[in-house]
């Protein structure tokens, strides 16, 4: 099932994009894996898990799946097939992108940067970020409300 969502990162946080009057972030398409009981958020507590394999990719989809969503926090699987994005927006919180698949174009403050298979990098508070998928990847996202 296809839908029209906000990305996750700006629904979590209210993330506002760059320029102008702080217009919203664009909308991007992203699909949901189908969720049983078993694989719950909360039934992922407390088991050793491949964190690639919770998110699959999707053609022309951004897919998205939270571990953990608390008020302090989230952590979120993403899965973006090749050419998807999420445009340049800024958040009043660091976040860490942690490359589990793939590789991925990260612009901060203008400045792009490869972000490979097991590397990292962290996205500051206030400062203009995008990611882009130069090929597909998927990335682990940890924000950390303070």
């Amino acid at each position: 099932m296809f839908g029209t969502w906000r990305s996750l990162v700006a629904h979590t946080l209210g993330v506002r994009g760059v320029g102008g009057s702080n217009p919203p972030v664009p909308i991007i398409f992203f699909t949901m894996n189908d969720i049983k009981k078993q694989d719950s958020a909360e039934d992922l507590l407390a088991r050793s898990l491949a964190l690639a394999g919770l998110v699959q990719y999707q053609a022309g989809a951004v897919v998205s799946r939270t571990i953990i969503n608390r008020k302090t926090g989230t952590v979120t699987v993403f899965a973006f097939d090749q050419g998807q994005e999420l445009s340049e927006h800024t958040a009043p919180f660091d976040a860490m992108a942690v490359i589990l698949d793939g590789r991925a174009e990260v612009a901060i403050a203008g400045r792009s940067q490869a972000v490979r298979s097991g590397e990292m990098i962290i996205m500051p508070a206030h400062k203009p970020h995008a990611l882009r998928a130069a090929s597909r990847f998927k990335m682990l996202l940890i924000m950390i409300r303070t």
